[in-house]
């Protein structure tokens, strides 16, 4: 028997000392999380990321580096029946940020800084996203 697995990719995009977050609404549900989102077939990791972050903000990035994938059992928060597997990448926008790219929100989803020294697990609303905050920290803070 095979389980169904749910692959999402994330990126953690840092300027001037903030961290970008998305708050959406899916399924009547709203939470915060870090912008990126579903692999699709036929899809690698990497374009995965590039689209959804174009999608999602109106920026094109490249990948900086790998961040974190998960390494524990997380079932989905809307379908219990589904496994995440979440893999994480530090992104960098190819084009200077002029603007934020919370001038791209849309009804159901909406861009935002939050600045690293208000940062914690609390920001997210999604299991994984806040077990690597203390990873973000540590990483562009210093500490946790």
């Amino acid at each position: 028997m095979s389980l169904p697995f749910n692959v999402r990719v994330y990126g953690i995009l840092i300027d001037q000392e903030r961290l970008l977050v998305s708050d959406e609404r899916y399924d009547g549900i709203s939470f915060t999380k870090l912008p990126g989102g579903g692999l699709q077939f036929g899809e690698g990791t990497l374009d995965c990321l590039k689209r959804e972050f174009l999608e999602e903000t109106g920026l094109e990035i490249e990948i900086s580096s790998h961040f974190y994938t998960v390494d524990f059992f997380q079932p989905s928060a809307f379908n219990a029946q589904q496994q995440v597997i979440s893999i994480y990448y530090v992104v960098d926008p190819k084009q200077t940020l002029e603007q934020d790219p919370t001038l791209n929100n849309q009804n159901e989803h909406r861009l935002r800084w939050v600045a690293l020294h208000e940062l914690s697990a609390e920001t997210f609303s999604l299991p994984i996203d806040r077990h690597i905050t203390p990873m973000i920290l540590e990483r562009f803070v210093g500490g946790g």
